[in-house]
């Protein structure tokens, strides 16, 4: 099968590598989940970045099939058509879930397509037989970074439709706002980083600059879960975190922890070897320094007297309407945790239900969409516990089921 993890010479996409680079670099995997479609004969594949997350300097160029979703044929294993979400990723968007696939209404006619959620919170909404965008994907100017040898894209698609469904990049507008003394901490806290829009380059980590806040985080916005579809309303219901992520890069000079001379790290920090996903450390984990009093979160924990430094909510779900490219409805997912609850900062004041960040996969129902909650919180009867939440799918009203136990005596 013509699996497609980086093309050889003389194959298609050889080209979108630079310097012989696709003959020398490591695979590209999938590790997402796969959909398919028996009528067309297709599997849709979600290939993720070869060698390396947040550096390419072994990668040069746009590198297909580098976080693309491929189509190949069930019968042959060839390639039908490609897309390519991000160009030459430093960011670790690999597409973390499977495509959904779906029939939906397009100027008068029913076409088939493809919805694809993503760790950047775009919904990437193809035409399944011939990968083609069902609505504009355009080609936007991108930011490049300072890190030695690495090779950056010019510009990067960017959907016009539907929006994006949470938070991408950073801004002061963006950043912890329930109090005014909580903001000001805020905003000196990201003097130390660099901040900008979705696709600011990763940065070489320094004191006064310690990285590159990202947001979505490295692990998402949408993750393994992946979303739902309701094929009544055409619409799409799809889980996301607001949880951003230091990409700090710092020079490497041990072989043994990777053959790349840069790697994913914070100046001043041991430079260590990465783990694989499942595997046991080699190490124990170590906790950060403790903080210097009035000094803040040691570089590259993104908190603000404990709390996130950006303001919530920090999950949510959204619904999504095919029709229209439209957002319809959504709502923050998840209890608000004790420690945001009960924190000093806070005393006094109402705080909206924020939310709460984690992996999750809401399930559509014929009236309902449900989903659990990412941890435990303490409810009102002072037990500690976690709900399963249902909303009605038109409007996004809560009917939400408690899977904290009452105490005995309120029990009917």
């Amino acid at each position: 099968m013509d699996i497609p993890h980086h093309p050889k010479k003389g194959e298609y996409g050889y080209d979108s590598w630079l310097n012989g680079d696709a003959d020398e670099a490591g695979n590209g995997g999938v590790w997402a989940e796969m959909s398919a479609d028996e009528e067309l004969g297709l599997v849709y594949v979600p290939v993720e970045l070869p060698t390396g997350d947040e550096m390419g300097m072994f990668r040069r160029g746009n590198a297909l099939f580098g976080e693309s979703l491929v189509a190949l044929d069930l019968e042959t294993g060839v390639r039908r058509w490609h897309y390519q979400l991000v160009h030459h990723g430093l960011w670790d968007r690999d597409i973390p879930c499977a495509p959904i696939l779906c029939d939906i209404p397009v100027n008068g006619r029913t076409v088939k397509a493809l919805a694809q959620p993503t760790k950047q919170c775009f919904l990437y909404v193809l035409d399944r037989t011939n990968g083609q965008p069902i609505w504009p994907i355009v080609e936007r100017p991108v930011e490049a970074g300072d890190v030695p040898g690495e090779w950056y894209a010019k510009t990067q698609p960017f959907p016009t439709k539907p929006p994006a469904y949470d938070v991408q990049g950073v801004g002061i507008d963006d950043l912890i706002d329930f109090t005014p003394e909580l903001r000001a901490q805020a905003v000196e806290l990201v003097k130390q980083y660099k901040i900008g829009p979705l696709y600011t380059p990763p940065v070489v980590s320094k004191p006064g600059r310690w990285g590159t806040i990202s947001a979505p985080g490295i692990q998402g916005g949408t993750n393994w879960p992946g979303g739902c579809y309701d094929p009544e309303s055409h619409t799409v219901f799809v889980y996301s975190k607001t949880q951003p992520s230091v990409i700090g890069i710092i020079p490497n000079e041990d072989p043994s922890v990777s053959e790349f001379p840069h790697v994913h790290g914070i100046a001043g920090s041991e430079v260590r070897p990465q783990v694989a996903m499942g595997a046991a450390a080699p190490t124990p984990f170590m906790r950060p320094p403790a903080a210097k009093p009035g000094s803040g979160p040691p570089p590259g924990f993104l908190t603000v007297q404990g709390l996130p430094l950006l303001k919530p909510p920090y999950g949510r779900i959204t619904a999504i309407d095919l029709g229209k490219g439209d957002l319809k409805w959504q709502v923050a997912h998840g209890e608000t945790p004790d420690n945001v609850r009960n924190h000093p900062a806070l005393k006094g004041l109402k705080i909206p239900r924020t939310g709460r960040a984690g992996n999750l996969g809401p399930l559509c129902t014929k009236s309902l969409v449900i989903c659990g909650e990412a941890g435990f919180y303490t409810n009102e009867y002072g037990i500690r516990g976690a709900m399963l939440r249902a909303y009605d799918k038109a409007r996004a009203r809560r009917r939400a089921r408690s899977t904290c136990p009452r105490r005995r005596a309120d029990r009917p």
